[in-house]
């Protein structure tokens, strides 16, 4: 877990609460600020673009790093 309030730590959690407190910790920050995600759950691959395409936040990168996904979304402007 972390305490960087821009660092979202829903390794563990299944579908859909990683996009659930995404959007929820996105939302309580201030716009054009980036969010990281740390998820496990192999639905965030196509969950992450999805929200990002649906609110208008940008995904500005995604990757893997062993068992964790890797997000990283900027709050819309």
């Amino acid at each position: 877990m972390t305490d960087d309030p821009l660092t979202l730590d829903v390794r563990g959690l299944a579908c859909p609460l990683p996009v659930l407190r995404a959007k929820k910790a996105l939302d309580r920050i201030e716009p054009g600020a980036v969010l990281t995600v740390l998820a496990t759950d192999p639905g965030a691959l196509r969950d992450f673009p999805s929200l990002c395409q649906q609110t208008g936040h940008h995904l500005l990168e995604s990757g893997q790093e062993g068992e964790v996904y890797r997000f990283r979304i900027q709050r819309k402007g």
